[in-house]
């Protein structure tokens, strides 16, 4: 055997060695030892283990069952390093062997065995060391006796264990009333006598503290109150003790004044006269610091610096802890008050004002005055009746004291300004939900916004509370759960705490519970601290339409969202949803992103916030109600979508439109919103995405493609494939469901569109000859031209330029005739290329300004600029090279502004070959080489391809043939993931030439476009 157990009766029932905890286990196994460290060293018989677990009706197997538990005990004892002996069988049942061990009861025994042989000196010294032992060994309890330990036995032994604390505490006073120490033992008196308030004797040593601290009126009112109590609960006059040291008070009897008048009983021999002392009581309110307390480092950082020196004459120092439910602030403002407790040698106030709580209403500022008022040692009949009075009193005490002032929970600030000292050299920390922004433009408060935690900080809480290995062995895991948690200290401490209770189970375990959003709020709202409740504390002070609000948001699925979003789900104004949306904000249910780029506030929630708002929202609101508000909504994207289009566009160009009704979003707005159309989409791209994926999957199939066809200008200029293709798939889901034709053939299109775009020729074929199949069937011309459009792309890349050619201009056709201006400049644009690969300049230069003049009658810039490109190559190949090269600029120019990466690989490579052409070698590769660069940010092989053909003729020509043989190379890798023979012909034909090689056979054209979708 080696070390000691260390066993704890006086408090919880607790075993340890080494400073770790030794679990017993079982309630029966816990009130056994307990029977045997009540006695330790002596027999207790198995009766009296019968009667004290079964409590007087023990099963026939009672005695099995306690040897059972015994034969338990021992074995965890043995597990860590204790032999058998340590419970001993011994006629009529067992003994606990203390010696080796540390009994806190035996230790208790001994210190006051010891204290009572030194107090019969009856000298100062006798005394004081007396006191010093009786307080060593009231400080061994740690609360009340075996709490959590049941049984009639147990519970009696307990009662007599906590009348002997009593006594031991009576002692000591006594004493130290002998010693002088009046003034330290009130705050410690006061309490006691509030606890046990029919105690004489302790009553009898407040009463003559108080008096030897000069404060006679206070100890007549603890005769009074004592005196009142005795007559309504017991009938009776208080004892002869009290009687007598009231009326000694009264006549001022000098034999008060001397130590051994402390005993009722024994009234010591009068002495010289004490003057009354003035009494300057050091509070310190403060709760227990925070367990586990982690990160903050910066918001700690600000409140230090409340800490700088100050003048009485100056306001105090004040910081203002805001956040949302469970993000720490109280956390926050106690462990920091904590440690600069020592800063203010006057004492530490700390109250909670019930702010937000789920039982008692918030605490009116005169009831908490009269509480200072007491801590600071004010007595009750001194303390005025009215709040004005009070509060003048209060900041009269604190005019010349250096105090620690925390006001936790806050409502509002009229809660708290009583509350507020007029002296500079005192700190207020004051922590809330609300904004309180009176807080910081009358009082100039620090404002300290307390957010979630950081990843690292969250595990790290995580790893304080359960066993660190267990952490670490998952960190993927342990991240994941920290994001479930959304890094809320709350919820991460719940999470901890239920790891730390179920050692067998993993953290991995733990998220799949949390993963389900339907279970998760459950899974962090069990036992006493609850996530739900929390949240619901905030919500139940909201207005109905703060409320209501609040509950629509939750329900969207996108990530963030503007006031025109809470506007049309309330069917409101504007003005009304942001004066609401900055409500949710203040009370901490909504958070602000920032600006987006069209200027508008974004705000979101906090995953937990946002699941318990949609709990709110099934409960309170019908199925009918909120589809309809989220109707609204999405009808408002489609409004403001399909406009951008056609400010971007210049018109409802190259899409078509479903039947859906557009929601009117208000005309100021509006303009407002798309100012800058790719900017708004850009704002709003994965809340578009995610609003086409839900109403899809709400079966709102008109909606849902048609929103889609609105967003293709961002997807296409921002080369956001990936999200096309997305969007496109989910939208064909919904139309096919519904057997909604022109919806399934658009979307059959622009699928077609995106595997253009990625040269995957033989799929687009399929989706592209499927959409003309539907729009001929359902009679939807415009619709057909556009699918025509993408299979002369398709053809044109296949290098079958005659049938590209032939679909080109019927597609002009219709285009013309409904009035497609940019998709019409596009067909024309397409002919030019296909024109100039067939050798025919003149007429490719023809097509080329005849495109550039229908794109200029849309207005679109973007539209001229991919016309003026097709013209430029014209141009270059007819020589007129100076032209060509203006014209790239300019389409360089555009694209650059529109933040159209794929445009600018397209109008570098025109460059770079006319700069080429023109003998500029430098200029050239400068060019070539920047579109290089700007191809390999995006997914773009064929352009890629295309600029590194250039670079390898760049290199041939300057003579550079290793350089040249490399791009070539490079080139025909890229062509040969391709579905387009052209271009990977093209690639054999180079490489064929510089080694000088007779070229394989074949041909085609298969030239450059700039944008081959839209």
């Amino acid at each position: 055997m080696s070390g000691q157990l260390e066993f704890g009766v006086l408090g919880p029932l607790s075993v340890a060695t080494g400073g770790r905890r030794i679990v017993v286990g079982g309630a029966r196994q816990r009130t056994i030892l307990a029977m045997l460290l009540l006695a330790p060293g002596r027999i207790v018989s198995v009766d009296a283990m019968t009667e004290a677990v079964w409590l007087g009706e023990p099963p026939a197997t009672a005695r099995t069952q306690v040897a059972i538990c015994i034969a338990a005990l021992r074995k965890a004892f043995k597990a860590e390093g204790f032999g058998d002996d340590l419970i001993r069988t011994a006629h009529p049942g067992y003994q606990l062997i203390p010696a080796g061990h540390r009994v806190d009861l035996l230790e208790f025994t001994d210190l006051v065995q010891q204290a009572e042989r030194v107090a019969e000196e009856r000298s100062p010294t006798g005394d004081a060391r007396a006191a010093e032992l009786y307080a060593q060994a009231l400080q061994l309890w740690r609360g009340p006796v075996l709490s959590g330990v049941t049984g009639r036995l147990v519970e009696e032994e307990a009662q007599r264990l906590e009348e002997w604390r009593l006594v031991t505490h009576d002692e000591m006073v006594v004493l130290q009333l002998a010693l002088g120490n009046h003034q330290e033992l009130i705050g410690r008196l006061v309490p006691m006598v509030r606890e046990h308030p029919l105690r004489e004797r302790t009553r009898h040593s407040l009463m003559l503290a108080q008096y030897r601290a000069g404060r006679r009126a206070e100890a007549m009112e603890t005769f009074r109150e004592g005196r009142q109590l005795f007559i309504e609960e017991l009938g009776i006059e208080p004892g002869p003790g009290l009687q007598e040291l009231h009326d000694a008070i009264l006549r001022d009897d000098p034999a008060l004044t001397l130590a051994v008048a402390a005993l009722p009983e024994l009234p010591g021999p009068p002495g010289p006269a004490a003057g009354p002392v003035e009494l300057r009581i050091t509070p310190s309110d403060l709760p227990p610091n925070i367990p586990a307390f982690t990160g903050r480092a910066e918001e700690i950082a600000a409140l230090d610096t409340l800490l700088g020196d100050r003048t009485e004459g100056q306001p105090p120092a004040i910081g203002f802890v805001t956040g949302v439910a469970g993000v720490g602030k109280t956390g926050l403002a106690v462990h920091w008050a904590h440690q600069v407790a020592g800063l203010f040698p006057d004492g530490r106030l700390f109250v909670d004002l019930c702010g937000h709580d789920e039982v008692n209403e918030p605490t009116a500022a005169a009831d908490v005055l009269s509480r200072f008022l007491r801590s600071l040692g004010v007595p009750s009949e001194q303390i005025p009746a009215e709040l004005n009075e009070r509060v003048s009193l209060y900041r009269s005490m604190l005019a010349d004291r250096r105090l620690l002032v925390v006001l936790d929970n806050v409502r509002s600030i009229a809660q708290i300004r009583p509350l507020l000292p007029s002296n500079g050299q005192c700190c207020v920390v004051v922590t809330s939900r609300g904004p309180m922004e009176q807080l910081m433009l009358r009082y100039g408060a620090l404002r300290i916004q307390l957010g979630v935690l950081p990843e690292p900080e969250a595990i790290e809480l995580l790893s304080r509370i359960v066993p660190a290995e267990r952490i670490a062995a998952d960190p993927e895991q342990s991240a994941r759960l920290s994001e479930l948690c959304d890094r809320l200290p709350l919820a991460l401490r719940i999470a901890a705490a239920r790891l730390a209770s179920k050692p067998h189970w993993t953290v991995r375990h733990l998220v799949g519970r949390l993963a389900d959003e339907q279970r998760r709020l459950d899974e962090l709202s069990q036992g006493e601290s609850q996530v739900r409740a929390g949240f619901a504390l905030s919500y139940r002070y909201l207005s109905h339409d703060a409320a209501q609000l609040y509950r629509r948001l939750a329900l969207l699925p996108v990530p963030d969202f503007t006031v025109w979003v809470g506007a049309a789900l309330l069917d409101s104004d504007q003005f009304e949803a942001e004066r609401l949306m900055e409500h949710l904000v203040d009370v901490q249910l909504l958070e602000v992103v920032g600006v987006d780029a069209t200027g508008q506030l974004r705000y979101r929630f906090q995953n937990l916030l946002r699941l318990f708002a949609r709990e709110r929202a099934r409960a309170e609101e019908s199925e009918d109600e909120l589809r309809e508000s989220l109707d609204r909504a999405f009808r408002g994207w489609l409004t403001i979508a399909e406009q951008a289009h056609r400010r971007e566009y210049g018109g409802d160009f190259s899409i078509i439109h479903g039947s859906v009704p557009r929601y009117p979003v208000e005309a100021g707005l509006l303009a407002e919103l798309i100012a800058a159309p790719l900017e708004w989409y850009e704002a709003e791209r994965l809340s578009l995405i995610a609003v086409i994926e839900q109403t899809a999957r709400l079966g709102m199939d008109e909606l849902a493609w048609d929103l889609t066809g609105s967003l293709l200008v961002l997807f296409d200029i921002r080369n956001y494939v990936d999200d096309w293709q997305l969007c496109c798939e989910r939208a064909l889901a919904a139309t096919r469901a519904a057997g909604n034709l022109r919806g399934s053939a658009f979307m059959l299109t622009e699928l077609g569109g995106t595997r253009l775009r990625r040269v995957r020729l033989a799929e687009a074929g399929e989706y592209l000859h499927a959409a003309l199949e539907l729009f001929a069937e359902a009679g939807e011309e415009h619709g057909l031209a556009l699918a025509l459009r993408h299979i002369a792309v398709m053809e044109r890349l296949q290098g079958d330029l005659e049938s590209s050619a032939e679909r080109l201009r019927a597609a002009a056709v219709i285009f013309r005739k409904v009035g497609d201006a940019s998709s019409e400049a596009h067909a024309l644009g397409y002919l030019a290329e296909n024109a100039l690969d067939l050798g025919r300049t003149e007429e490719a230069v023809r097509l080329g300004e005849e495109s550039v003049l229908v794109s200029r009658r849309t207005g679109e810039t973007r539209c001229a600029a991919q016309s003026l490109y097709r013209l430029a190559r014209s141009q270059t190949l007819q020589g007129e090279l100076a032209a060509a090269e203006q014209s790239f600029l300019e389409v360089g120019r555009i694209v650059r502004l529109k933040g159209d990466l794929l445009g600018s690989v397209y109008a570098l490579l025109g460059l770079g070959e006319t700069r080429t052409r023109l003998g500029r070698a430098a200029e050239a590769e400068a060019d070539l080489l920047a579109a290089l660069e700007t191809v390999r940010r995006i997914d773009s092989p064929l352009a890629e391809g295309r600029v590194l053909f250039a670079l390898g003729r760049l290199h041939r020509e300057l003579e550079r043939n290793g350089e040249a043989r490399l791009r070539f190379e490079q080139a025909r890798s890229l062509f040969a993931r391709l579905d387009s023979p052209p271009s990977l012909l093209r690639a054999e034909q180079a490489l064929a030439e510089l080694a000088e090689l007779e070229p394989p056979s074949g041909g085609g054209g298969g030239g450059e476009s700039l944008h081959y979708a839209r």
